[in-house]
Parts: structure tokens; sequence; C-alpha cells
């Protein structure tokens, strides 16, 4: 799913990443950088002195590629950017081969509403055009617990009905173990896009969507972190040899056809994502 990373816009201009432009969170060990200007997300996160994140390099420049970032309007593909709604086709730009991937939002440059030591409220007006034509609204909350890191993420739709499903991209540095435990999996078609009916798990490595109703525990440089979400939707993405994704989603992969759902006017979207240690 995430194979063709390089064909995704890069964020290249050092001063999204300048000290000015990052929001230092910190709590005992822990230290979270927020960079607003680069899609809303998270650059790095350490604690005592171990780095979890894949960061931004100049060899590591696409959008999609580091960080933490989230995903929205929509998560993973929608095959060929297009999709049904409300008694029409849409077509969507693409940005992933033939495909479009992981909405708009890890794109643009996120306001920041508020921010302490300890918390960074941000916000984003998805844009009404033809990168996502339904407009509305996202928010998402950072914040410092102890020795946890608790992310919550909304989409509010404008005067219009739209489809949404939200999700968060963490590129982990290459863990020196995973414990996951998925009760079923989408399978891929000749296009690598999930489909139905769902099977049973087979052993990685991965690029799949799985039901998954349990934590997820990762081991890195001696630490133990254990991943939890209101989100029964896990993409895991553990191919590449420097890192390791895992992604709750409130829905699939082309969820558009998939399993298509439909927010109201004013009506919202939300989910929260925990990284604790252990």
């Amino acid at each position: 799913m995430e194979s063709d990373a390089a064909s995704l816009p890069s964020h290249r201009a050092p001063d999204l990443l300048a000290p000015g432009a990052l929001i230092r969170l910190r709590s005992g060990l822990l230290a979270v950088d927020v960079a607003p200007a680069a899609g809303g997300r998270i650059a790095q996160i350490v604690r005592d002195d171990v780095a979890w994140l894949v960061g931004y390099s100049e060899r590591n420049a696409a959008a999609i590629a580091w960080g933490c970032y989230p995903m929205l309007p929509w998560a993973g593909r929608i095959r060929r950017g297009r999709f049904e709604f409300d008694g029409r086709v849409w077509q969507l730009p693409l940005n992933f081969g033939a495909h479009a991937i992981h909405g708009v939002g890890f794109a643009l440059p996120w306001h920041v509403q508020e921010h302490s030591d300890l918390h960074a409220e941000l916000s984003l007006q998805l844009p009404g055009d033809a990168r996502w034509p339904f407009g509305g609204s996202a928010r998402q909350r950072i914040e410092l617990r102890n020795n946890a890191l608790r992310m919550r993420l909304s989409v509010t739709a404008g005067s219009r009905a739209m489809p949404a499903v939200i999700g968060w991209h963490p590129w982990f540095g290459k863990p020196d173990r995973v414990e996951f435990k998925p009760d079923a999996v989408y399978p891929l078609d000749a296009e690598g896009i999930a489909v139905h009916p769902l099977q049973e798990p087979a052993p990685g490595p991965w690029d799949n969507c799985f039901v998954n109703n349990e934590p997820v525990l990762l081991e890195r440089g001696g630490q133990r972190l254990r991943l939890t979400s209101n989100c029964m939707h896990w993409v895991v993405y553990d191919q590449p040899a420097h890192a390791t994704c895992i992604e709750p989603q409130s829905g699939p992969p082309d969820a558009f056809n998939l399993e298509p759902t439909a927010l109201a006017p004013g009506a919202s979207i939300d989910a929260w994502f925990e990284l604790e240690w252990l």
C-alpha cells in the first residue's frame, strides 16, 4: 500500500521544521515535536533518548514517508480516486500512481488553536475544490499524560453531506519486536486494494488492513510501547527494513467504495489513538 511513496508531494522547505515552527511538548522523559505547517503531523517522539519515529531528511522528504500524520477525510487508497456518493460519481486527484491516498490533511498547513507544554490543539478548513469538493473542517488534539501520548482527531461536515474516514499514519523506526494479534484481514486484489470477504490473517510481512480489537505492543531500544485506539481497522505496513507503520483507522482503505458511510451536514466523526510506554 505504501510502495510508491516517492510519487507523493514532499515537504522540502526547511522552515517547516525550523525550531520556531515546531511545538515542543514535554512530560518527564517524553518529548514530542509537532509540526503544524507540515500537515499537522508529529515530527518526532523521543522518550529517554530513544527516537520512535522515522524523521524528515532530504533523502526522506516525501510527505507520506515520515513522522506521524493525520489521514482525512479518507485513509488509505481510494481506487483510481473514484467513488459514488449522493447519486453521482466523484473523481479525486490521483496522488499515488493510479489511486488517491490518505486524504488531504497530511499535505496542508494546520492552524494552531492553542498549546501548552502538555498539549496542542490544531484545526484545518478542508478545501471545497477539486482536491476535496465537499468542504468541512478537521480538528486534532495532541496531549501528553505521564508516560502516554494521546491523540484525538475529528472531521465535521460543512453545509453538505460527505463521506469520511479518519486515522493516523505513524512511521515507527523499525521495532525490535511487534506483538499484533488481529482477528481478520482484508485481502488485496490485483491493484493492491482491500476487498471483501475478510480472511484469516497469514504470517507477515504485511501491507494489509486488519480487523483488530487488541492493543498492539512494540519494543524498541529497550522500551515497550502499547498502542490502543477506538478504531477497529488497523493497517500494518512492515515491509521496509527501516520502518513499520501501524495505522488505526475508522474504516478500511477504499472505504468510500467498500464500506461507504456518510456524515450529514454539520455531523462529525471522531477517533482517538494512544501510545503508552510501559
